[in-house]
């Protein structure tokens, strides 16, 4: 090993333990490449195998989920290879961490088609042209093949008594809530990926630490050296009060347009704005803006020129500033609903809910209601508003609270 090479793997030090909440085994004074992530870095005379394992259980991915994903990236920078796993196998059970019931069992078809739109969504994120960067991998690949000699041997690595200390079986088996059997495999199964591919960091949120922590023993089981855990905080949402979800409606999409990513972005609790800087951008803490409101213009340009590109972040922001001003017409980038699709004439909450600024008529109204919807920057809260024709409605911006825009369009 070259001096120089070792002066590199310590330069990227800092951007790969940026935003961590912990590494295991950390044993930071020994020189044991096994007990410190920095020795093994620094002395590996290859690239290292960094694993990140994502279940394709829902369609869509939130900036919360895109904080191990800019670490694998991190690593792929690093020169190391970046080991992706589509969880289609594991998916079809789903992870039990932090649920208080069993979860929904879904169809190969709907995993497929959710990973499908999951890499598409990560794609701005990770290195997908460097030769040798990365390995997309589906676990289906080796569990699908496993016997049932070789899950009795899984399943002897561990006891009932272990597995009931994981965070959620504890809780649910406090309560009399039900376990099933399957669950128990989980843990097993995201374990064993580490095993198939020989992964020498496992990265993952907090509330992963017990899954990689079975990767690890499994691949001590099976003769291989254990893999390091890397592990990040679990992002809060937009609320500033729970962790981002979008059954919670607090979360920033990776999919969403350029101005609704700003307008949420720009309006960040003061108290995430350094957070969300540290886990969600490069940009260094020690050169924020002094000025709050600033350092949440900055934090959302920065954010949303990662997914959308500088000119489509920039023209977001000038759009934000029109629409707070209620210059709506000098909005360009604000995503346009087609009247077509609605017949009139039509309530305003109807119309609310089929641009699909709303769920449902329901929600609709009760947002009327509370002046929570606005036509060209003007308040609407009468509840049976009605519409002759889309002509009077053609151009102008049904907005939705702060976050929410659309141009009505022919």
């Amino acid at each position: 090993m070259t001096s120089d090479k070792l002066f590199h793997f310590t330069q990227d030090l800092n951007k790969l333990y940026r935003g961590i909440s912990e590494i295991f085994p950390n044993v930071t004074d020994s020189q044991d490449v096994n007990e410190n992530l920095g020795q093994r870095l620094a002395q590996c005379d290859r690239p290292l195998r960094v694993k990140l394992g994502i279940d394709p259980t829902g369609a869509d991915i939130h900036l919360g989920h895109s904080i191990p994903v800019r670490k694998l990236r991190a690593f792929q920078d690093a020169g190391h290879t970046a080991v992706l796993i589509i969880g289609d196998f594991t998916a079809r059970i789903g992870d039990p961490t932090g649920k208080s019931e069993v979860r929904r069992q879904l169809t190969p078809e709907e995993v497929a088609q959710n990973a499908q739109t999951y890499l598409e969504q990560v794609r701005p994120i990770l290195d997908f042209d460097t030769p040798g960067r990365l390995e997309i991998r589906y676990n289906s690949e080796w569990l699908s093949k496993l016997d049932l000699a070789k899950i009795l041997e899984l399943l002897a690595t561990m006891t009932v008594g272990q597995m009931l200390e994981k965070e959620g079986f504890d809780l649910r088996y406090k309560q009399q809530s039900p376990i099933f059997l399957h669950e128990f495999l989980y843990p097993l199964m995201q374990g064993y990926d580490s095993v198939a591919v020989e992964a020498d960091v496992e990265l993952g949120g907090t509330d992963q630490k017990f899954n990689i922590a079975v990767g690890r023993d499994l691949q001590r089981h099976f003769g291989l050296t254990p893999q390091f855990g890397m592990l990040m905080p679990i992002l809060l949402g937009t609320d500033g009060k729970q962790k981002m979800s979008k059954s919670l409606g607090n979360y920033v999409g990776l999919r969403e347009d350029a101005l609704t990513m700003y307008s949420k972005l720009e309006k960040t609790p003061d108290s995430l704005v350094k957070d969300y800087f540290e886990l969600l951008t490069d940009k260094s803490l020690a050169d924020l803006p002094s000025d709050a409101r600033e350092r949440q213009k900055l934090l959302a340009l920065d954010v949303v020129s990662q997914y959308h590109g500088e000119e489509e972040a920039q023209k977001a922001q000038k759009d934000a500033e029109n629409l707070v001003g209620g210059k709506t017409f000098q909005a360009d980038t604000v995503p346009e609903f087609s009247l077509a699709s609605v017949n009139f004439p039509a309530k305003l909450f109807y119309v609310v809910s089929a641009s699909g600024l709303c769920k449902s008529s329901s929600e609709a109204r009760k947002q009327i209601q509370g002046g929570g919807v606005r036509i060209d920057g003007e308040q609407k809260m009468d509840v049976n508003l009605t519409f002759d024709f889309p002509e009077s409605l053609y151009g102008k911006v049904l907005q939705l609270g702060k976050n929410k825009f659309v141009r009505l369009v022919q």
